[in-house]
């Protein structure tokens, strides 16, 4: 699964941490999501979408070898 988290960030100026912060998770999780490591929860992937002011869909996207 892909995700455009870092670029987000950079968008709403948020740093990893803040972030983390506001959606409750570890400044580490937030960095093993942005490269792939960790995929989140459905909650979690709400909450991130939230921040953003965007749908799921929007941040995360399915790889050809997820399906």
């Amino acid at each position: 699964m892909k995700n455009n988290i870092k670029v987000e960030r950079a968008i709403h100026n948020l740093t990893q941490l803040n972030l983390a912060e506001l959606v409750k998770v570890s400044r580490q999780t937030i960095n093993a999501i942005e490269k792939g490591k960790y995929i989140p929860s459905t909650i979690l992937s709400l909450k991130i979408a939230k921040i953003f002011a965007k749908n799921v869909e929007d941040i995360f996207t399915l790889e050809d070898t997820d399906l």
